[in-house]
């Protein structure tokens, strides 16, 4: 059990800002075990932006909350999920070979692609809460839709290499593959938040996002062979939004 108390804060550690007690490191094999619990670090930033967004709720409007609840969970992960969706937008966006790719994805500076990729999920992202707001309780959607989509991305850690040398790369726990166990347990907190809807028909929102990570996992084998720890963010950040959307029209339908 402290094992898997130090794998998770560890998770806690590399993925959020939230402080944890110094006898937590980065020790590779903590690492590499924590991508088990990312879902559950998912929870965890989906109920703080809940809970901005419950309290923001008694003094602003609907739409002020959102947007307060949306920052908060961006400082919660100091922007690393949203990060790896901008490189990866520059990568894919400007490159056209492996090299070429890999390394605009390495340069910390923001291209055109990423600024433009960044404005448009953010843009559907708050669009689609706002239109949520009026049919589903908001902090139940965060929650979920920050826990399964994560749980989407670890799919990726576990069926795609990793391509990028491991002593430059920024996302350490992908460098290994993960085991059979961590994912089960992954699907474990990334689908549990679901339950909290008390309706059968959310578990149908599964079905897109298994097709969006099959689409974007068979386009980064395509061009670079496998998966970074930045194509895991950018997966992370699409499934989320397709996660409001298909509440949306799960809600619409039934």
């Amino acid at each position: 059990m402290k094992k898997q108390i130090h794998y998770f804060l560890t998770a806690v550690l590399f993925f959020t800002r939230i402080p944890c007690p110094k006898w937590v490191d980065h020790s590779p094999e903590a690492l590499n075990k924590s991508s088990r619990y990312f879902p559950l670090v998912g929870m965890l930033v989906g109920g703080i932006a809940a809970l901005v967004y419950y309290g923001c709720t008694f003094i602003f409007s609907p739409e002020i909350s959102l947007v307060l609840s949306m920052i908060s969970s961006v400082w919660t992960t100091g922007a690393f999920h949203e990060d790896g969706f901008a490189d990866t937008c520059d990568g894919f966006g400007g490159g056209w070979t492996k090299e070429k790719i890999l390394t605009i994805m390495k340069d910390s500076r923001l291209g055109t692609f990423g600024v433009i990729g960044l404005l448009s999920i953010l843009s559907l992202k708050f669009l689609s809460l706002q239109a949520l707001s009026s049919q589903i309780n908001i902090p139940i959607v965060l929650i979920a839709g920050h826990a399964i989509s994560r749980f989407i991305a670890t799919i990726l850690l576990y069926t795609h290499e990793y391509v990028r040398d491991i002593d430059t790369s920024k996302i350490k726990p992908t460098t290994k593959q993960m085991s059979t166990t961590s994912l089960i347990i992954a699907a474990f907190f990334g689908i549990l938040p679901l339950f909290l809807f008390q309706n059968l028909f959310v578990f149908l929102s599964i079905i897109p996002l298994v097709i969006v990570y099959a689409y974007m996992g068979h386009f980064f084998k395509k061009w670079i062979g496998g998966q970074t720890g930045d194509c895991a963010g950018a997966l992370q950040q699409v499934a989320e939004v397709v996660f409001y959307i298909s509440l949306l029209v799960l809600w619409k339908l039934f």
